[in-house]
């Protein structure tokens, strides 16, 4: 009997999500796009963020500038890269990978005692309960002190959730804390209501507590005794 062989294919297969794979599917390829969502970034910023080794990091943008993903954009004496149109079709694909790890891998993952504060605020749009964002619209300003502190804009318009740095004049809702404490919050590690209490947390204006609309790795312990949010 003859031996039994692969079939030996004429062309290539019509295979789209290869395709594609082949194009976008190194891991760093899409934690980059992810760090440029938020706009523009320095190499420096980009290695510091993503923790990519610094000759990983120069060949995937290299790559990236070459498939029209990325270019550069000039600030003063250096350059930053930032996303082009092409690059940020690629955006809601970063969105449904996260929501896909939120929703089905978070709790058994961590614990991330050691994230920056930067890390987690610039994360929210990736942790949204789109079932309570929707017809919601409130602008949150927050200001966080100490090391890795800045100013955070955070704005949920119905079902969706924007991110960047700097002040909200017309937020409904100011929250003041250490960078560290509320980073501890953000992933439900401490409570809010005792933060308040011990005045390790502020909050100034009308609107409800940010962390409702928000998916948390660990269940806070207000959430325990079954507090309203």
């Amino acid at each position: 009997m003859p031996s039994e062989r692969e079939p030996t294919p004429l062309a290539p297969l019509f295979d789209p999500v290869g395709r594609g794979l082949d194009l976008i599917g190194d891991r760093w390829t899409l934690v980059l796009v992810r760090h440029l969502m938020g706009g523009p970034r320095g190499f420096q910023e980009l290695k510091e963020r993503s923790a990519i080794a610094p000759r990983i990091l120069s060949s995937r943008l290299r790559q990236m500038t070459e498939r029209g993903l990325v270019h550069a954009v000039p600030e003063g004496n250096r350059s930053l890269y930032a996303l082009t149109d092409l690059g940020r079709t690629l955006e809601p694909i970063v969105r449904e990978i996260a929501l896909w790890w939120v929703r089905h891998f978070m709790n058994e993952t961590g614990p991330f005692k050691e994230t920056t504060p930067a890390s987690v605020v610039e994360a929210l749009p990736f942790l949204l309960r789109e079932d309570r964002a929707r017809d919601v619209q409130i602008t949150y300003e927050l200001r966080l002190t100490g090391k890795g502190g800045g100013v955070w804009v955070v704005e949920i318009d119905d079902g969706a959730c924007r991110v960047h740095e700097g002040y909200a004049p017309r937020a409904q809702v100011r929250y003041t804390a250490d960078a560290r404490d509320w980073t501890l919050l953000a992933i439900g590690l401490m409570d809010d209501r005792e933060a308040y209490s011990e005045g390790r947390l502020t909050k100034d204006g009308q609107g409800g507590s940010i962390a409702w609309y928000f998916h948390q790795p660990y269940t806070p312990k207000r959430k325990e005794r079954g507090d309203s949010p």
